[in-house]
């Protein structure tokens, strides 16, 4: 058997059979360090060819994004970024200039939200990878897990989903999207090449919960996809979802270059738009929504059964169950 025969999904449950169970299946492990706060841990990896490219991103951008990863994986867990440490792979002709382009993108993310690059290691390699672990501090009472999530909640995105995808495309297809105004193209791009970790929910969503007097709330990112997140948070929860395919937010642009069922697929299966995906009780949800703004819905509901639905208020499609297998696959 081969890694191609099992998938990532499957090669990532054989891996955690290596890890303490009460530590891993997050966006971050999390270590309590004091009585009263836990460190947050999250490493993420990226390669020439699979993750960036210089037909699409190049260096600048690349550091941005590599950045923006981790940091978006912080905020999931509720987290406050404190620094991280960047371990570089590269090839002996690789040029200078490529590298401190790359860097000066991963700090120019770092800096807006104070964290600073505090090590790392660099090798020779005949394939340019970067490997970033992110470390963040949360309160021990703060720690938002995928497993929380219980039926009856609420399913909030924080922002529109596809739009990454849509500047992918424009990035390798100069041919898509040919009736977009200028201000309409780089602004699709620009949510592919330096996407915006969500941490300025957090102080909205602590608000709001220590209104209601109770730390209700699960979630992680959407780093891979609204439908994957959608999906993982239900599985470590042991619920189902309504996901209502009307109520999905998607740029309103797409509606002059995309089919219908185009945008969809891309608000669903897309993947690199780094916003929250948040199950929380409705009334606190509602809130939420109302706060952030800025395309933020309410896309769903969890429910008690095991099945994740794609439903539609409009009556114009038919039910569909969700599935991972539609999104990126690393095998």
């Amino acid at each position: 058997m081969q890694v191609k025969d099992i998938g990532e999904q499957g090669l990532l449950r054989i891996l955690q059979k290596f890890c303490p169970a009460e530590i891993v299946g997050d966006d971050c492990a999390v270590m309590p360090t004091t009585p009263n706060q836990s460190l947050a841990i999250t490493t993420d990896m990226l390669v020439d060819g699979v993750h960036f490219s210089d037909r699409t991103t190049g260096p600048y951008y690349a550091g941005w994004r590599a950045a923006a990863a981790n940091l978006s994986d912080l905020a999931a867990m509720g987290a406050k970024p404190l620094a991280v440490t960047v371990a570089l792979a590269v090839a002996a002709d690789t040029a200078v200039e490529w590298v401190e382009e790359f860097y000066r993108g991963m700090t120019a993310c770092l800096q807006e939200y104070d964290t600073p690059i505090v090590g790392g290691d660099v090798v020779r390699s005949p394939v340019v990878t970067v490997a970033i672990t992110a470390f963040g501090e949360v309160e021990c009472d703060r720690t938002i897990s995928r497993s929380n999530a219980r039926s009856g909640w609420a399913i909030v995105a924080t922002g529109v989903h596809g739009a990454s995808r849509a500047g992918l495309e424009l990035l390798l297809n100069p041919e898509f999207g040919q009736n977009l105004s200028e201000v309409d193209r780089a602004s699709l791009i620009l949510a592919h090449q330096r996407p915006k970790p969500r941490l300025d929910v957090l102080p909205v969503v602590w608000e709001i919960l220590d209104s209601a007097g109770e730390f209700s709330i699960a979630g992680m990112d959407s780093s891979d996809g609204l439908a994957d997140a959608i999906i993982q948070i239900c599985r470590a929860s042991g619920v189902g979802a309504k996901v209502d395919r009307t109520k999905i937010p998607i740029p309103n642009i797409f509606s002059e270059i995309l089919s219908t069922e185009k945008a969809l697929d891309w608000a669903l299966y897309g993947g690199e738009d780094f916003e929250l995906v948040l199950f929380l009780p409705i009334a606190n949800a509602e809130l939420l929504v109302e706060k952030i703004g800025n395309g933020a819905a309410i896309v769903g509901i969890a429910t008690d059964s095991t099945d994740i639905w794609l439903t539609d208020s409009s009556g114009i499609y038919p039910d569909a169950i969700l599935k991972l297998d539609r999104g990126f696959q690393h095998f």
